[in-house]
C-alpha cells in the first residue's frame, strides 16, 4: 500500500533534483522512494552537501592560481630531497 508524504524543500533544490532524476529516466518520486528504501535496508543515512566557498576563500584560490600560472609559486616536487635542494638555492 502506498502513502503520501509532504516535504517542504527549496524550489531550486527541487528543480535540480528533478533534472538529475529525469536525466536518469526517473521521476523525483521514484528517486526519493529509492533513497528511502536504501535508508530502510541499510539503516544508514548518507548525505553529501558540499559547503559553498566563502568570497575570501575564492579570492585566495584565484591568487594562488594566478601565482601558479605566472611561475611565482614553487614547482611540484616528487620527494623531500628535491624540495630541500630547491629551497637552498
Amino acid at each position: 500500500m502506498n502513502t503520501v508524504i509532504s516535504v517542504k524543500i527549496d524550489k531550486d533544490v527541487k528543480a535540480s533534483a528533478q533534472e538529475v532524476a529525469h536525466s536518469a529516466g526517473l521521476t523525483l518520486s521514484t528517486l526519493v522512494n529509492a533513497y528511502l528504501r536504501q535508508v530502510a535496508a541499510t539503516r544508514r543515512i548518507e548525505i553529501y552537501a558540499p559547503e559553498q566557498m566563502s568570497p575570501k576563500l575564492e579570492k585566495l584560490i584565484e591568487e594562488v592560481e594566478a601565482q601558479l600560472q605566472s611561475g611565482q609559486a614553487s614547482k611540484e616536487f616528487d620527494n623531500v630531497e628535491d624540495f630541500l635542494t630547491d629551497l637552498k638555492r
